[in-house]
């Protein structure tokens, strides 16, 4: 991605995702961007959208000149215009739309921005583009909309890390949090850290440069107070990002278990909708099915594995390892047993292999008499929580819902109003700043020189403002933005 982001030039996206819909969205950036609009909307009363009041919508065409198009790529625009154009006729009409005028400074990116309201049909909307491109504007790239916001100072740097959250989030628990940092949240913790540490290095320089032997004790023990609160405050935040992550990126449950005990009956109650084939038939399920679904507002994928029996082809063999596998690399199992059934060879030795795993284990078709030995379970369960449930009754089912819950949290209330720090690159700034703390402590109670602890306060502030943007590479920028989607 190139380094402009102050206007230089004028770019242009589609910003509405690819399909057909009701609307779809041309966005212009850049100090052209009213000439452009100029040159390719009418009015009825031919009134020009650069002379449009700010925030305002206006109905009217879109067009394009008799002119020839730039060189742009073939697949661009193919199939878009014909050769029907009438002699004498100074515009084609491209599609009706609605045009949308925001006027620096008060616009998503700090410049003249234009919005086009199309019909949702991508090649009106690919005409449209093709259009201001044609007239001087630049293709947009990857999030520069947003990268135009941060380098314009709209936006700090993890608030527009939070705009992609917004668009990415799986949950309304996860777009909460998400919308808390993107109006500075995070933002404004940070830098309450940063001006500790700020007024820390001045109480350090001054003592350097300016040394008095008989306050030289108390200034020492000043030192220790801010920088001691100000690592604190960082550990509260690194305590919310386990909640955090699992809030952004799910919890991956993998249900298992021998066959025709109700494994793909209870991945279809849990989704909510009949996703597995179910027949009394073992086997049935031959490889792993995977899916996503939120529990009360936690994000999970949940995995119906293959029973694990004793493999009678090379299909089964390959569903028993992808199972295997899975299973291996679960957040949390939920091992289901027949409870009208005595425990068999496969259940005894599967109770054994997870012992030491993170899990539930659910007794199912508790609607029909119990035969399974619940004494042997309560041995082999440790740890595990035992519940009953039937699929078929639905009965047990919230009860389960509940403690998959409660075994995410640990038992703690997740409040997504305040900061959760759910970023990885967030997450290991934090931790070197902490570190870099921790050594500048260190330094004091050696009694070494207050010129390493001076240093070891810089590389904390530079820890903080590698996650606001104040310090950050242009290689490290371009990698973040290059996340987003062309339009935003």
């Amino acid at each position: 991605m190139s380094s402009l982001g102050h206007g230089e030039d004028t770019i242009a996206a589609i910003a509405t995702s690819a399909g057909s819909g009701g609307i779809g969205i041309v966005r212009l950036s850049g100090s052209n961007a009213l000439a452009i609009a100029d040159q390719m909307f009418l009015t009825k009363n031919k009134k020009k959208p650069s002379a449009f009041k700010n925030y305002t919508a206006h109905y009217g065409w879109m067009v394009k000149r008799k002119q020839k198009l730039l060189d742009l790529p073939p697949q661009l625009i193919s199939g878009l215009y014909d050769s029907s154009e009438r002699d004498g006729d100074e515009y084609e009409i491209i599609d009706e739309a609605l045009l949308t005028v925001m006027r620096a400074p008060r616009s998503y990116t700090r410049e003249d921005v234009v919005e086009m309201s199309c019909h949702g049909g991508m090649v009106s909307l690919k005409a449209t583009l093709i259009c201001a491109l044609d007239l001087g504007a630049r293709l947009a790239e990857a999030g520069e909309f947003t990268k135009r916001a941060f380098l314009n100072g709209r936006i700090d740097l993890a608030q527009a890390e939070a705009v992609l959250d917004i668009i990415q989030s799986r949950t309304e628990a996860f777009l909460k949090v998400s919308t808390h940092q993107l109006k500075g949240e995070l933002s404004v913790e940070l830098e309450a850290i940063r001006e500790i540490l700020m007024r820390a290095y001045v109480q350090i320089e001054a003592v350097i440069n300016f040394p008095d032997d008989d306050m030289e004790d108390q200034r020492m023990e000043g030192l220790c107070e801010p920088i001691q609160s100000s690592r604190q405050r960082i550990d509260d935040l690194l305590a919310s990002s386990e909640h955090g992550r699992i809030l952004k990126e799910g919890i991956k449950i993998v249900i298992c278990g021998r066959s025709n005990v109700g494994k793909s009956s209870l991945l279809n109650i849990l989704l909510k909708i009949p996703r597995a084939i179910v027949s009394p038939v073992a086997g049935t399920t031959r490889d792993t099915i995977e899916e996503m679904a939120q529990i009360r507002g936690v994000p999970f994928q949940l995995v119906d594995t293959a029973g694990l029996l004793d493999p009678r082809d090379h299909i089964e063999e390959e569903a028993i390892r992808r199972s295997r596998m899975h299973i291996k690399g679960a957040d949390l199992l939920l091992f289901v047993l027949d409870a009208s059934e005595a425990l068999t060879r496969e259940d005894e030795g599967l109770l054994d292999d997870l012992k030491d795993q993170e899990g539930l284990i659910i007794l199912n078709k508790c609607d029909l008499p119990m035969k399974i030995d619940e004494g042997r379970i309560i041995s082999a369960a440790g740890r595990k929580k035992i519940l009953k449930i039937s699929v078929i009754q639905k009965t047990g089912i919230e009860g389960l819902e509940t403690a998959i819950v409660e075994h995410v949290w640990h038992g703690k209330t997740v409040d997504p109003h305040g900061i959760l720090v759910s970023n990885l690159r967030h997450i290991h700034a934090l931790k070197d700043c902490r570190g870099v703390l921790k050594r500048a402590q260190e330094i004091l109670a050696d009694g070494l020189s207050l010129e390493f602890v001076s240093e070891e306060i810089k590389r904390a502030v530079n820890s903080l403002d590698s996650i606001t943007g104040r310090h950050i590479s242009a290689d490290l920028l371009d990698q973040i933005f290059s996340r987003f989607c062309v339009g935003k």
